[in-house]
């Protein structure tokens, strides 16, 4: 009890009040609205960080949710300060903190229709992470990995240096900017990926693995060579750089206790809060001085937090064009190239920043905004109902599981938890291609689990003693 009062004081009073306090807060209706946010996000975060159970998944959105859509905007709508230049009216930026808290209503709404269910097995998730490490696929992929990288690092402009170049480098040189080198990038950092940590978490066969693991220890240097090489911090996006590094960290059995989760969750919010501004420093090829400034500057300065700023101008958006039912499509059907659809939806986030009139388009378009654009608040309530039953059910499924070794819930849970901050800010369109193979990979490296063995039925022993003769009627 007292490590629940501890951390709700820091997130939901301290932490904002001292963003309120650097920020000379100007007081309104959207600042009003957006304390509640803040409430909800913090109260619900001190919730996964003090719980008895380990919930990755819960971490991950309310950590996003907290940061993102909570202690950000507050910085903005106190100093009436934004990163970008576009600006709304105190009545949008009152639109957009409520959306956000109609988002966190429905997300927490689906979260307890789930616990109801605790006990229920799930007929979809729960066979698909029960699923567990094959050694034949495993090694199947990684020798896919393997040849994948010789055939397409050397055709790559700038081979192997251009994986250590910042990507404000290579995007000034031109190099490959279009849809075909995204695909290549991201056809090698998955595998190689999802390779690794196969290999590390492939469980031992019962009938004696001595050529596996010589097979093992022969790939592994292989692959952890290749993974820093295409998953490094300097050329690839500091979201997806952490996600390898927390889910090889949340994989690891050590971390599957509650203890652990905790010790680690909270690290990993400080790091969040108070480093993420700074970890951009390998974007850049001309490298400066590091200037540490207050949460409050940092938050409504740092182009990393223009979610808020993006629902805004969505907001703006709709009630000058309209709602966009055709734009669900884009994400679904993200592979058919537009010569083949002329009229396919534009990414949200560059079509946010063109009607804004941004030269610089590589903007956020979260999940609010782009739910809202499909149709409005219903849409919104939809999709969050779902997402939080959904995350609900992984956690639950995870912890039911984490005494098998190798199962897919110990690996794909972690994976979505973290990768939910590159989902959650959006664009759909854009991710949505990484997150298909991020999910897809593991489950051609896994096999069905075997259901467990029903003991066979007790047999009454037959009577000892000769056989009656029939018609004979024994004496005692």
């Amino acid at each position: 009890m007292a490590a629940v009062c501890c951390w709700a004081l820091l997130l939901i009073a301290f932490l904002p009040a001292l963003i309120l306090q650097d920020a000379d807060a100007r007081f309104g209706a959207a600042l009003a609205a957006q304390c509640v946010v803040v409430a909800h996000s913090g109260g619900a975060l001190t919730r996964v960080l003090t719980d008895t159970s380990v919930r990755l998944v819960a971490f991950g959105f309310w950590l996003f949710v907290y940061v993102w859509l909570g202690l950000a905007p507050l910085a903005m709508l106190a100093t009436d300060a934004y990163p970008l230049e576009y600006r709304t009216g105190e009545s949008t930026a009152f639109a957009a903190a409520v959306l956000s808290e109609v988002g966190l209503l429905a997300y927490s709404a689906g979260v307890a229709l789930a616990a109801t269910r605790e006990g229920a097995r799930s007929t979809v998730l729960e066979p698909l992470l029960s699923r567990r490490l094959a050694p034949l696929p495993v090694l199947l992929l990684c020798g896919i990995s393997l040849v994948l990288a010789a055939v397409l690092i050397p055709g790559q402009e700038g081979g192997v240096g251009a994986f250590f170049t910042s990507r404000q480098a290579l995007r000034q040189s031109g190099a490959d900017p279009d849809l075909a080198h995204a695909l290549r990038v991201w056809a090698l950092a998955v595998p190689a990926f999802w390779a690794a940590v196969g290999l590390v978490h492939l469980p031992r066969l019962s009938g004696g693995d001595r050529l596996l693991r010589a097979t093992r220890w022969m790939l592994l240097p292989l692959l952890l060579a290749l993974n820093v090489l295409v998953n490094n911090p300097i050329s690839r996006p500091r979201f997806w750089a952490g996600t390898v590094l927390l889910v090889l960290l949340f994989s690891w059995r050590r971390f599957s206790t509650p203890r652990a989760f905790r010790v680690t969750a909270v690290a990993l919010t400080a790091v969040v809060l108070f480093a993420f501004p700074y970890s951009d420093y390998f974007r850049y090829d001309e490298r400066e001085v590091v200037h540490v400034v207050a949460l409050a500057e940092q938050f409504s300065s740092n182009m990393d937090y223009d979610a808020f700023q993006q629902m805004q101008t969505g907001i703006d958006y709709v009630q000058e064009n309209g709602f966009s039912p055709s734009a669900v499509l884009g994400p679904v059907l993200f592979m058919v190239p537009r010569s083949m659809w002329p009229d396919k939806p534009q990414t949200t986030g560059i079509e946010l920043a063109q009607y804004a009139g941004y030269d610089f388009h590589n903007l956020s378009a979260p999940l609010w905004i782009e739910s809202y654009l499909w149709g409005g608040a219903p849409c919104v309530v939809a999709v969050f109902c779902l997402l939080g039953a959904a995350g609900r059910r992984m956690d639950d499924i995870r912890a039911r599981l984490r005494d098998r070794h190798g199962t897919l819930a110990a690996l794909l849970v972690p994976a979505y938890a973290f990768y939910q901050l590159i989902f959650l800010r959006g664009s759909l369109m854009a991710i949505v291609g990484p997150l298909l193979l991020l999910m897809t990979v593991p489950l051609l490296i896994t096999r069905a689990a075997r259901p467990p063995r029903l003991p066979s039925p007790v047999r009454t022993p037959a009577p000892t003693g000769p056989a009656p003769i029939p018609g004979h009627r024994r004496h005692p």
